[in-house]
Formats: C-alpha cells, sequence, structure tokens
C-alpha cells in the first residue's frame, strides 16, 4: 500500500482508502496475501473500534434517562420551593424498584443529594444540583450524537474494507486464470 496522509473523522478515526487500481496497492515487496492480510487486519480494528462505540452507546442510551429522570425532580423541587412556605411537606411518590413505588413526605430544605457514582453522594443547593444535571444532560447528548456519528462512520470503513478485501481477492483470482489459461496455451503451443 502507498504512504500517505490519512483523513480522519473529527474524534480521530482514519478512513479507509478506496482501491481503485488493485496494482497500485500489489506488487514484488507486498504480494496479495500481504495486502489481504492488511486489509483483513484494518477491518477488524474498525470493527473492534465499532463494538467499542456500540457500548458506550448502550450506556449513554441507559444513562441519558436517568440523568432527565433526576433533572425533572430536581425542578419540581425547586419549583415547589419558589412556590409555597417553607413548613408544607411535599408529598410525593418514589421509585423503590421499575415497579414498585412508595410514599414519602419530602420537607422543604432547599438542598438535594445526588448520586456521582462510585459510591459518592454529595448535597447540592437545588438551583445548583438542577445547573449541574442540566449540564451532564448536555454532555451526555453531545457524547451521544458524536457515538452515533462515528458508528454510521466506521460502517462506512468496514464496507469499504471489505469492498478493498472483495477486489484484490478477486483481482488474484483473475490474474490466477490468465496465468493458468497463459501456461496452457504455452503447453499446447509446445506439444504441437
Amino acid at each position: 500500500m502507498q504512504q500517505q496522509q490519512l483523513e480522519v473523522n473529527p474524534r480521530g478515526i482514519p478512513k479507509a482508502p478506496f482501491v481503485e487500481n488493485v496494482e497500485d496497492h500489489v506488487s514484488e515487496q507486498e504480494p496479495v496475501e500481504i495486502v489481504l492480510k492488511k486489509f483483513q487486519e484494518a477491518t477488524a480494528k474498525y470493527k473492534f473500534m465499532e463494538m467499542n462505540h456500540l457500548t458506550r452507546k448502550r450506556n449513554l442510551d441507559a444513562k441519558i434517562p436517568e440523568i432527565r429522570k433526576t433533572l425533572e425532580m430536581v425542578q419540581f423541587l425547586e419549583s415547589e420551593a419558589n412556590n409555597g412556605d417553607d413548613s408544607k411537606e411535599i408529598e410525593t411518590m418514589y421509585e423503590l424498584n421499575d415497579t414498585l413505588y412508595a410514599t414519602a413526605k419530602i420537607k422543604r430544605t432547599g438542598k438535594v443529594c445526588l448520586w456521582l457514582g462510585a459510591n459518592v453522594m454529595l448535597e447540592y443547593p437545588v438551583e445548583e444540583a438542577a445547573e449541574l444535571l442540566a449540564s451532564k444532560l448536555s454532555a451526555a447528548l453531545k457524547t451521544l450524537k458524536n457515538t452515533e456519528e462515528d458508528l454510521a462512520y466506521l460502517r462506512d470503513q468496514i464496507t469499504t474494507m471489505e469492498v478493498n478485501t472483495a477486489r484484490v481477492y478477486n483481482w488474484d483470482v483473475k490474474q490466477r486464470r490468465l496465468a493458468r489459461a497463459k501456461a496452457e496455451a504455452t503447453d499446447a503451443a509446445g506439444l504441437d
């Protein structure tokens, strides 16, 4: 393969070169087997990246609804804190499990505790918690958008590499047939 500056997408994933002329990629120094092996390795790398991005997308798809739900609850607490007197309690239902809810009475404190992950919980003023969750949601949505773009890009690169592999393989089959036909013609001419 010829050495050239590879194009990359905005997050650094290299673009797969398209093989228009197989002879440009196959030579004495790099026979068909070596070129095919390189193409298969590149395809495997793209598929590995695709699997990592699919895992990231799955995690984000699970995380974003949780952030949204938490943000809605904090905004509800914020609106309740601004609407009523501080002595009145808020009665609400909270989720114990996916299908199990319980009733709770919440005193208005103007503060909320958020799980940050890694067994860490911090207390925030309600307004600050809403800002934090909004920024986390925005970042997660941006990451999801980038991940989906990368997945589409990776699928295109995988397809390009599979087409390249097929083109080189088919070229090799054609060259072998031509060589065999030439050898048969030479043998036939030698017998006459």
